[in-house]
């Protein structure tokens, strides 16, 4: 998770936009349908980054599935293969419910 969130932060920071598109809020940003609009452009700290991303998956804000099958835990040993499909998946509130 962690090497996700470096490699999404290095390409915001590489190449700002107003809206972040990656795994979690960045603090002080706002939940909008493209992503996570910052309020001041500014560069994000990966490391900050993937702390927000492993509370966000304690807390159920988003889970994971490798090979189709659900992670539960963050230190679950797991054997990975080069066609391993790792799929991250975001839970969002649903408008009016």
């Amino acid at each position: 998770m962690r090497t996700r969130v470096r490699e999404e932060v290095a390409r915001f920071n590489a190449a700002p936009q107003p809206v972040f598109t990656g795994l979690v809020m960045p603090e002080g940003g706002l939940a909008t349908e493209e992503g996570f609009r910052l309020p001041k452009q500014r560069r994000l700290d990966w490391e900050r980054q993937a702390d927000r991303a492993i509370e966000a998956f304690e807390r159920n804000g988003f889970f994971v599935l490798v090979d189709d099958r659900q992670v539960t835990e963050l230190d679950e040993e797991l054997e990975l293969t080069a066609d391993s499909d790792i799929r991250f998946v975001r839970l969002v509130q649903l408008v009016g419910g």
